[in-house]
Order: C-alpha cells, then structure tokens, then sequence
C-alpha cells in the first residue's frame, strides 16, 4: 500500500466541517497516512482554542510515525522557493508562505509519498520542479 502525508488545510477543512468524516475515510483506505512534522507544526501553530489544541494533541499523539525534512529536504526547498518565487515573482512574505509547502514536497518524494491536499495551485507548482504525486480532495 502507498504512502500518504494529509496536508494541513485538510484537516482544518475537515475540522470546520468542509471535507466530510467519509473524505479522510477514503484516503485512509487507500494509503497508509504518515504525519509530517511541518503538518503538524502548522496545525499546532494555529491552534487557537481549548478544541483546536484537543483535535491537534490527539492527532499527534495518534502518530505512530512522523517525517521530518531531513538537510537535503531543507535545501530542495530552498531551491523551490527561489526558482518559483523568482519565476512568479513573488516577495519575500509570499515566499515565506510557501516554505512549509516547500518542505512537505520533498520530504514526501523522499519517502514515496503522495501529498494529499486542498492546495493544488502550490503543489502543482512544485510538481512542476520535482517529481511530486498529489491528491487533490474536497467534499
């Protein structure tokens, strides 16, 4: 069975009710989901309420396994923040923003993963730079 990291606007999709119990489901049938300590960070960052911290200490502490960007993921990521953003032409902040999504790419081309995501405009972006498999879900 594949590998699968859920990026972070889909769980918080899935928390606000946007993407159904039934979406997640399906991934879960069909890969074997990894967390990303981007991801995760990312969630926790933005938890700013008693249940947003509950969903994301319990998400954590379900992970059997997370990946972290190891060296060499750190300096793709650089690459595809400066390659993109100068081909898009894009400041500093936007590039900043991007980081994260820069980072869970080759950390899940590292591992076989593919990115499950509601942001395809930035993965389709970084698919177009390292070979990258994403899922795009909705409800």
């Amino acid at each position: 069975m594949a590998y699968a990291i859920i990026d972070t606007n889909v769980y918080v999709d899935h928390w606000q009710g946007s993407i159904p119990d039934r979406v997640l489901a399906d991934v879960r049938k069909q890969y074997v989901v990894r967390q990303s300590a981007v991801v995760l960070s990312e969630l926790w960052r933005g938890a700013r309420d008693r249940r947003a911290q509950r969903l994301v200490n319990e998400l954590r502490n379900l992970a059997t396994v997370v990946w972290e960007p190891g060296e060499a993921d750190w300096w793709t990521a650089g690459e595809l923040i400066r390659t993109t953003g100068d081909a898009q032409g894009w400041e500093t902040t936007k590039r900043r923003e991007f980081q994260n999504d820069a980072l869970i790419a080759p950390t899940a081309r590292r591992h076989g993963a593919v990115v499950i995501t509601t942001n395809t405009a930035a993965f389709r972006l970084l698919a177009t730079q390292i070979k990258l498999q994403f899922v795009a879900v909705g409800a």
